[in-house]
């Protein structure tokens, strides 16, 4: 046993799902590149923690706490925080402060730490408290809209909700989308036809640079240990 995941999508605009996840046996997993900010709370050995995740920009590896149990929020695309620019929690993110079991600290006021079930519920107080901040735009052009707005203040405005481009949003968004796919059982050309890579290759590279695994590895559930919303049951 690796880790095992647990995942389900949201109503919630500001959402884009919430997921558990318990450890065991697994000291190290395969990060996989996101566009999204996040909040996570885990509980290793008695003790709380709780954190912002910023989005990534590439795979790499990251160490896993052993015997944690973790709740976590994934933002919609375009949220962002008003403690920081979200520029600035790119490759990284921030350890909150002070947490307990029952409450955190974010942007100088404390909160109840959620459960899966009342993650939105948190969402919507942090909304009305100006802790969270939305661009629509962002998700309107993610969807395929085309805004009565400049090509130049689309590319600026994902730069400040995202700290990414929209072209990197696209990419890293594409390749989670293949690396489901792919593990789901779907063959390679498949993939390629349905998300429009040029061909076998460059669907290689993408997953190389943002997953971290090849087609033939995310079909066969090899490699270890991984950090996206698939089957998760496996060994390091």
């Amino acid at each position: 046993m690796g880790l095992q995941f647990e995942t389900r999508g949201s109503d919630s605009p500001w959402v884009d799902s919430v997921w558990t996840c318990t450890s065991a046996r697994v000291t190290t997993m395969t990060s996989v590149a996101g566009a999204r900010l996040g909040l996570v709370f885990w509980q290793q050995d008695g003790t709380a923690y709780a954190a912002v995740t910023g989005p990534e920009t590439r795979t790499g590896r990251a160490p896993v706490p052993e015997g944690a149990v973790f709740t976590g929020i994934d933002f919609a695309v375009g949220v962002s925080l008003r403690m920081a620019p979200t520029g600035d929690l790119l490759d990284g993110g921030v350890t909150l402060p002070d947490t307990s079991r029952r409450t955190f600290r974010l942007d100088g006021t404390r909160w109840e730490t959620p459960g899966p079930d009342d993650a939105e519920a948190l969402v919507d107080r942090l909304v009305r408290a100006g802790v969270l901040d939305r661009d629509p735009l962002v998700a309107d052009v993610l969807r395929g809209h085309r805004p009565a707005v400049s090509q130049r203040t689309v590319e600026r405005r994902f730069r400040s909700a995202t700290g990414l481009t929209r072209g990197a949003v696209r990419q890293i968004e594409r390749a989670r989308t293949a690396a489901r796919l792919l593990a789901a059982g779907e063959p390679a050309a498949g993939v390629v036809v349905k998300l429009d890579y040029f061909d076998e290759p460059h669907l290689a590279r993408a997953l190389r640079t943002y997953v971290g695994r090849t087609a033939g590895e995310l079909r066969a559930g090899a490699g270890g240990a991984i950090a996206l919303d698939v089957d998760q049951r496996l060994t390091s």
